[in-house]
This record gives structure tokens, sequence and C-alpha cells, in this order.
């Protein structure tokens, strides 16, 4: 049977799928964090979002947290880490510190979530981590001290995506600037130069010192 635009109907009793993939399942994910934050991200808003029925849904990821999963493991696979296989140790840092920051100053409504959501059944992230553990052990660091080294890192990074999205004039002292005369003066001394450079020049003195910290840590480290 021809219908009046000439063209053949769809076969009966085969309606239309929308194709799912861990991709767009994980582009998705993402999105709705970064628009309605973590708690906008249900397996219902999902389903919506990707025009599915939510048993679509669950054929492919069985929880919220198997949607976490895919969303970590695809922003951290975005950390440059390649440096821990041909580099010195501070300049593998250098790079791997300022990608890091780099991939959240881009994503930063997910810094909350990635910072205490575990890495078990997240084989990217679990990855990263190992190249970086790769590269300190290669560089003479003690195994007990690796990962409270990471962490410090990541505590920064973390901090420092936020500040290079934070409002421009954020420690503007307004009208109480002559109560306050140092700290405002200090404020204005930095005010060439735009709000990313000014974040940059933060991060990379705020990353000289704990390079240096934790390179006399490691030197003066005892069983």
């Amino acid at each position: 049977m021809v219908t009046a635009t000439g063209s053949s109907p769809r076969p009966a009793g085969r309606p239309l799928k929308r194709v799912l993939s861990q991709e767009a399942i994980t582009r998705a994910a993402l999105t709705l964090i970064e628009t309605r934050g973590y708690e906008g991200l249900t397996m219902s808003s999902l389903a919506r979002a990707l025009k599915v029925a939510p048993s679509s849904l669950y054929n492919h990821v069985e929880s919220k947290g198997d949607v976490l999963i895919l969303v970590q493991d695809h922003v951290m696979t975005q950390v440059d880490v390649s440096g821990f296989d041909t580099e010195p140790w501070e300049q593998a840092v250098r790079r791997f510190a300022w990608s890091y920051r780099d991939v959240f100053t881009r994503h930063t409504p997910l810094i909350p979530i990635i910072a205490v959501f575990p890495v078990s059944g997240a084989p990217q992230t679990l990855a990263v981590y190992e190249a970086v553990t790769r590269g300190f052990e290669k560089a003479g660091w003690p195994e007990s001290l690796i990962v409270p080294a990471i962490v410090a890192l990541e505590s920064f990074i973390f901090g420092s995506a936020f500040d290079a999205t934070a409002p421009e004039g954020i420690f503007e002292s307004g009208g109480l600037a002559g109560d306050f005369p140092r700290f405002t003066a200090a404020v204005d001394a930095q005010r060439d130069g735009s709000r990313g450079y000014r974040a940059d020049v933060s991060f990379g003195l705020g990353l000289d010192a704990l390079i240096l910290g934790l390179e006399a840590r490691r030197e003066s480290y005892r069983p």
C-alpha cells in the first residue's frame, strides 16, 4: 500500500526506537548536571532528555550511580597524564595539574560530585590514577605518600577551577574600601589583565608552592 504522498507506510508492529549508546547517555547526563545540578539528574529526567522510555534507559545502565561513573570516566580521560611516562616528575605534575584544572574549569558543577565519588567501577578514572602513581614511583616517591600527594594536588586543583570561574570583582571592597585600605590596595594592584589571566597567575603561584612543598616532603621522608 502507498500513502497519498507516495511513500510506503512503516510496517505495523515495529515502532521506531531511538538508538541509545553510552556516549549519548553520558552527554545527556553531563548537560543535566551542568544545567540543573546533581539533584536534577534522575533516571526519569535523563530518559526525558534522551526522549526514550525509562525502561529503555535501564537496558543500558542499572542506576544513577552507573550514569555518574560514565560521566566521571568521560571527564577524567581529558586530563593529560602523558608526561608521567616521558618527562621529569615536576614537569609531568605541572602538565597534569594545568590540564586537570582546565578540564574542571569547564565542568565546575561536577566538582562536588567527582571529589567524593568512589572510583571503583570507573576504569578510565583508575587508569588516570595508575599513570600518575607510576610517575610518582619512578620519581622515587614512597608508596605511602603517593595518594596523600595526589589528594593534596586535587584539593588545590578543584578550588582553583572554582576560582577561574568566579565572578569578576569578587574581591572588591565596595563601599567598605576605606575601612580596609591595605586589602583594597592589594586588589587594585592586580587589576591589569583579564579575569582568566589573574586566575592563571594565582594557580601558577600556588602550584609552584605546592610542588616545592611536595618535593621537600619527599626528600625528608622517613619510614
